[in-house]
C-alpha cells in the first residue's frame, strides 16, 4: 500500500481524532447559534434612526474637516475622525452586520482550528512512539526520515485541508445569518480581498501550529511532551518573562513574545507602544514569519535530526 494512503487512513480511524472533530463542531454550532440569538432583522423604525444618526454624524464629521481647515490643524489629527464615513449599519444595535463581524470571528474559529491541529498532530505521532507502532511501521518500511517525512506531510495536508472546508462553511453560515436575520454590510472587492488573505495567513497558523506539535511530541516521543512545551513556555516566558520586563523597565517587551508574532501574523500587522508609552511600533505579518521559521527549524529539524540515530525501543 502507498505509504501516504496508510497514513491517512490510520489518521482517520483514530478515536482521538473523531473526538476532537466533534468537539470542533460542537464549538462552531454554539457560536453560530449565540449570534442567531442574539441577532434579528431590523425594522423599519430602526433603520430609519439609523440613517438619521448617519445625517448627523456626517455633519459632525463635515463641521471638524472645516474647523481643521479654518484652524490649519495637522492633517493627520483630522484624519482620525474623518477617515471613514459612517454607515448606517454602524447604527443599528442588536443585529449582525457581516461585514463588521466575520473577521473576528474568522479569528475566534482558527484559534480552535489551530488547538485542534496541534493536538492531531502532537497525538499522531505521540501514540506510536510510546505504544511501539512506529517500531513497527519501521519494520515495514525502514526509511525513518521518509517515514517520519510521510506521517507529518499526511496530518498537515489533512488538518489544512479540512480547516479550509471548515472556513468556507463557517463564513457562509454567519453570511447567511446575515442575509436571513441580520445585515450583510458593505461587501465590496476590499473587503473580500481582505478577508481572503486573512483566511489563508490562519490556514497558515494551523499548518504551523501542527508543525510544531508533530515537532514536539517527537522530540519527547510523547503527546504529553508537546502539551508540556506550550505549558512551560506559556508559564515560564509569556508569562515569568513579561513580568521580568517590565520590573526591570524594558522598553519594548511585546517584541520577545511569540503571542505578538502570533497576532501580527493573523491580523497582518499590529501595533504597539512601548513601555513608556511615548513611542508606537509595529509589528508585520513579515515579522511573523521569519520568527515562525526559526521556531520550524528548531523544533521540527531538531525531531528529524534526532529521530534518524536513536533507539526506538
Amino acid at each position: 500500500m502507498n505509504l501516504a494512503l496508510a497514513e491517512l487512513s490510520r489518521l482517520v480511524a483514530r478515536r482521538f481524532v473523531l473526538l476532537m472533530t466533534v468537539l470542533l463542531v460542537a464549538a462552531f454550532g454554539v457560536t453560530v447559534a449565540t449570534t442567531v440569538a442574539s441577532s434579528h432583522r431590523p425594522t423599519a423604525a430602526e433603520v430609519a434612526e439609523a440613517e438619521r444618526e448617519v445625517l448627523f454624524a456626517q455633519a459632525r464629521i463635515e463641521q471638524i474637516r472645516e474647523d481643521c481647515e479654518r484652524q490649519r490643524v495637522s492633517p493627520e489629527f483630522c484624519e482620525v475622525y474623518t477617515e471613514r464615513e459612517p454607515r448606517i449599519e454602524d447604527y443599528l444595535y442588536g443585529v449582525f452586520v457581516f461585514s463588521q463581524e466575520i473577521t473576528d470571528l474568522v479569528y475566534f474559529m482558527i484559534a480552535f482550528l489551530a488547538l485542534f491541529a496541534f493536538l492531531v498532530a502532537a497525538s499522531f505521532v505521540g501514540a506510536e512512539l510510546t505504544s511501539g507502532g512506529m517500531t513497527n511501521l519501521l519494520l515495514w518500511r525502514p526509511q525513518r526520515v521518509t517515514v517520519l517525512g510521510t506521517k507529518l506531510a499526511t496530518v498537515l495536508a489533512a488538518v489544512v485541508a479540512l480547516s479550509a472546508v471548515a472556513s468556507v462553511l463557517y463564513i457562509g453560515a454567519f453570511y447567511a445569518i446575515a442575509e436571513v436575520g441580520g445585515v450583510p454590510g458593505v461587501l465590496d472587492g476590499e473587503f473580500w480581498r481582505d478577508l481572503v488573505l486573512t483566511v489563508g495567513r490562519d490556514l497558515g497558523m494551523v499548518a504551523f501550529a501542527a508543525a510544531i506539535g508533530f515537532g514536539a511530541a517527537t522530540l519527547g516521543r510523547h503527546t504529553a511532551a508537546a502539551l508540556g512545551l506550550v505549558a512551560t513556555y506559556a508559564i515560564v516566558w509569556e508569562i515569568g518573562a513579561r513580568i521580568v520586563f517590565e520590573v526591570i523597565e524594558a522598553a519594548t517587551p511585546d517584541r520577545y513574545m511569540l503571542s505578538s508574532y502570533i497576532g501580527a501574523w493573523m491580523a497582518g500587522e499590529v501595533s504597539f507602544w512601548d513601555q513608556y508609552g511615548d513611542r508606537q511600533y509595529e509589528l508585520t505579518w513579515m515579522h511573523a514569519a521569519a520568527v515562525f521559521a526559526v521556531a520550524l527549524a528548531a523544533i521540527v529539524g531538531g525531531a528529524f535530526a534526532t529521530f534518524r540515530h536513536r533507539d526506538l525501543a
